[in-house]
């Protein structure tokens, strides 16, 4: 029996590859491996072989869950076998492949572990046969911990994405389909397992991504072999993957991860990975003010260039005009598709607009979404077969009065690519450049086809491939992915773009929520977080500047708010809330998140650690009313245990109505001196809040002499 692993960071992967192979070990690294893994015993009522979880499970082999492979040629070859890998072993890499002369079929698995101990794998199935196989199904599949109890997925909704569900992990299948033709606001972001009641600091976790933008199944399994998984895979439509002799489909990466630490254990291997990847964002992530909110689609020179002055006061480094600067578009019924700029808006083109915003300074952003088109557009009136159509002339129902474009045509997919480009090269060519896109996704892509079949899996690589396409053309460029605010959330496009928008809700009470759960598989850098106005417009719910600027703070930090609306003590507090941004960027996006266990969830304490240990940043809130009168002790999480720090408390504005007391704690005048042992430990008595409401805590070594 042949042994061989992947192993680094504190975890492994063992693998067991003669014959059909097997996953003997995916967790904690055991260290050198035995000469030969034990096996299990024969039972009774059984198959005539050891039980054992395979990496590539095959009902060929009596495995009867979700299987690794589905598809056949028109209900031949449905069934295939493949054993006796032939096994590459690279530094933290492993391919496995095997043939199934039977079958016409070779199967090739990728397995890397990546910086920070995340595990992603793939497979690849290649027709070595006769033509026509289609492929319905490629999952990927790996077990968790026999001691991993309890599942945590994500669901939601427009503007309230990623909503924490959990539940036990019962024998049968959980399963979390998507067939929006993109990843969805109720997609499961992360699917973890792990030992009971596993919260941010404590137990073991297992967890799982998807990196696909289409339709997809995340899923875990729990049969009597015994048996628990997690697995994931593409959703193609009937037809939609057919291999030629000599074609080849790959699945989509599934990420895996393993923490021993909890939450924060998954989400810092994720981050430090992300970082590691040379098309991640280096330079320092600018505040950004986009005008959505400020100005909806009421485009007007004067008005805008007093918005980027007050903008370039406050200290904002990009500036990005949102929908409205194009075609007919004046709402959202027409001109969507038409991608020149509008001669009745625009007379004299964006150059006055973009020119102001750079002579004060900032870089210059546009709003764009490519993948779709208003019926009133000239783009449908003149191109009908340009629409996405599943039969003839019935299309599918409109949604904000949009249909999809059929990028997988050649001449579709021209006809945008060269007016975008056009749009960026005119900015260019005057000296003024568009440095960062807008990308919205604004509605699913349900029963999308290109001539009759469907066609969301090549949908979705065409759109990855025009990000690519405009990058190259114009060096420096930017992408955001926003999808209708958070519809468009995974790694997938992220090998794509610089940075999602994680919702369209700048409601702060509702972004403590969401924010939480993106950034446990990305990074803050990388996650959009802007202070809306101070009534949120998608839930009418009202808050205090320092509460939306403190739950903005933690991630690509700017605003969506007509901001010459801030006037006095507000204007104020905002200018500050950009300084603190910029002071602490570095720290924000470099450092270890980290998340406290806290008795009561009314109370929140987030924050980030340096990776020397130094310096730390925590937001701590309110959210609701407790049962307690006050929070108590609070202990700070992540401090070096033998480094004396002094905390203090930073509350942007000194805010009225923050706090619910007669009296501060006697330390919040001068600070609180303690070691990281203490303070992670006992901690410290921390000012009682209205709800609602939020203070910074900022911890810093002292000197030692």
């Amino acid at each position: 029996m042949s042994l061989v692993s992947l192993a680094g960071h504190g975890v492994a992967l063992i693998l067991q590859t003669t014959g059909v192979p097997a996953v003997v070990h995916h967790g904690a690294d055991p260290g050198p491996l035995p000469e030969h893994e034990s096996t299990g015993p024969v039972l009774h009522s059984n198959y005539d072989h050891p039980l054992a979880m395979p990496l590539w499970p095959q009902a060929a082999n009596g495995w009867s869950g979700t299987p690794l492979l589905e598809g056949g040629r028109g209900g031949r070859d449905t069934s295939a076998r493949f054993a006796d890998p032939e096994v590459t072993e690279e530094p933290q890499r492993l391919v496995l492949r095997a043939t199934d002369a039977d079958a016409g079929l070779d199967l090739s698995t990728e397995a890397e572990l990546l910086p920070g101990g995340v595990l992603r794998v793939r497979h690849t199935v290649s027709n070595v046969g006769a033509p026509g196989y289609e492929v319905r199904a490629l999952n990927v599949m790996l077990p968790v911990g026999p001691q991993a109890t309890d599942l945590l997925d994500t669901a939601g909704r427009w503007s309230r994405e990623r909503s924490v569900q959990r539940l036990p992990f019962v024998v049968g299948t959980h399963t979390r389909t998507g067939r929006r033709g993109r990843t969805g606001h109720d997609a499961p972001l992360l699917m973890a397992a792990g030992t009971p009641s596993f919260a941010n600091r404590r137990g073991e976790v297992w967890a799982l991504h998807f990196g696909w933008s289409g339709n997809s199944t995340v899923f875990a399994e729990r049969t009597a072999t015994p048996t628990r998984a997690l697995g994931a895979g593409e959703l193609p439509g009937p037809g939609e993957i057919v291999l030629d002799t000599g074609g080849s489909h790959t699945s989509p990466w599934a990420y895996l991860a393993y923490s021993a630490d909890g939450l924060d254990g998954i989400a810092a291997r994720f981050h430090t990975y992300l970082r590691s990847r040379p098309s991640h964002p280096r330079r320092e992530r600018p505040v950004v003010l986009n005008t959505w909110e400020a100005v909806y689609f009421r485009h007007d020179l004067d008005e805008l260039t007093s918005l980027a002055v007050c903008a370039a006061e406050a200290g904002v480094e990009r500036f990005v005009l949102d929908d409205g600067w194009f075609g007919s578009r004046r709402d959202d019924t027409s001109g969507l598709g038409d991608w020149s700029v509008s001669a009745e808006m625009w007379p004299d083109g964006l150059q006055p607009l973009i020119g102001k915003v750079n002579e004060l300074g900032m870089e210059f952003g546009l709003w764009v979404e490519p993948e779709m088109t208003n019926p009133d557009s000239d783009l449908a009136r003149n191109h009908p077969e340009w629409i996405c159509s599943a039969r003839g002339d019935r299309l599918a129902p409109t949604w904000r009065n949009q249909h999809v474009v059929d990028l997988t045509r050649p001449d579709a997919y021209a006809h945008v690519f060269a007016s975008l480009d056009a749009v960026l090269s005119t900015a260019r060519d005057a000296g003024g450049p568009i440095a960062f896109l807008k990308w919205d996704q604004n509605r699913d892509l349900a029963d999308v086809a290109s001539a009759g079949t469907p066609s969301q899996h090549a949908q979705t690589l065409a759109a990855y491939r025009m990000m690519d396409e405009l990058k190259a053309a114009h060096p420096g460029l930017e992408i955001e992915s926003c999808s209708s605010g958070g519809g468009r959330v995974d790694l997938g496009v992220l090998e794509h773009t610089d940075r999602v928008w994680a919702s369209d809700s700048n409601d702060a009470l509702e972004r403590q929520h969401i924010q939480e759960m993106t950034q446990r598989v990305l990074p803050p850098e990388l996650v959009g977080q802007h202070i809306g106005p101070s009534t949120a417009h998608t839930s009418g719910r009202t808050h205090a500047l320092a509460f939306r600027g403190i739950t903005a703070l933690f991630g690509h930090f700017g605003m969506e708010w007509d901001i010459r609306e801030a006037v006095g003590t507000d204007r104020e507090t905002l200018h500050e809330l950009v300084g603190l941004y910029k002071q602490h960027r570095a720290l924000l996006h470099s450092g270890v998140q980290v998340r406290a266990d806290l008795a009561d969830d009314a109370f929140s304490l987030y924050g980030t650690v340096a990776l020397d240990g130094q310096e730390a940043l925590y937001a701590f809130s309110l959210l609701r009313s407790s049962e307690d009168a006050g929070p108590g002790a609070v202990a700070l999480p992540g401090l070096e245990p033998g480094t004396t720090y002094r905390v203090s408390v930073v509350l942007p504005g000194n805010e009225a109505g923050t706090y619910a007391e007669r009296e501060a704690p006697d330390w919040v005048a001068d600070g609180f001196t303690a070691t990281g042992a203490y303070l992670s430990t006992v901690g410290l008595m921390v000012p009682a809040l209205n709800p609602e409401r939020a203070i910074l805590l900022h911890a810093e070594a002292e000197e030692t002499s």
